[in-house]
């Protein structure tokens, strides 16, 4: 189960460069349901991700390189590059910061994984994280990868 929740930063930490940072490409193969595939550095999967907003069931299967370039052509729309940087919150909570690339800089999304909805819905974010979209899904990564869309 993947419980999350989704800001619109208003400001980035300062040195964040001394965070640690993933370099992300995925592509959509199907968004009803969510079938992702991604390439986080030199790790690679397929993503089953079933309907929902703030908690939703999501499953993880490895691929190899050479899997992940024979499904990459097969991507609907847009496939997404960006960097995610990791920057640890108090509570035991990670930040995962996710600076968008190519035609879809320079937006900028955090979200923050709980452990259960009760945890999610009492979390009290930092004021840089900016403001809550966790309902609003014109900020989906499926929905983002669509060639229609506009920031």
């Amino acid at each position: 189960m993947e419980i999350e929740r989704k800001f619109l930063p208003k400001e980035l930490p300062e040195h964040l460069e001394n965070y640690e940072m993933h370099r992300i490409e995925q592509g959509y193969l199907n968004t009803d349901p969510v079938v992702r595939i991604r390439r986080s550095d030199d790790d690679y999967y397929l993503t089953y991700k079933s309907k929902g907003l703030l908690a939703r069931e999501e499953y993880n299967l490895p691929l190899n390189a050479e899997s992940y370039e024979h499904l990459k052509p097969k991507a609907d729309g847009r496939v997404i590059e960006k960097r995610r940087y990791l920057i640890p919150l108090d509570g035991k909570l990670t930040v995962e910061l996710d600076v968008f690339e190519d035609d879809l800089a320079p937006l900028i999304l955090a979200e923050v994984e709980f452990g259960s909805e009760e945890d999610a819905n009492a979390f009290v974010p930092p004021a840089w994280l900016g403001e809550d979209v966790t309902y609003d899904t014109h900020y989906h990564n499926s929905t983002m990868s669509r060639p229609d869309y506009k920031l």
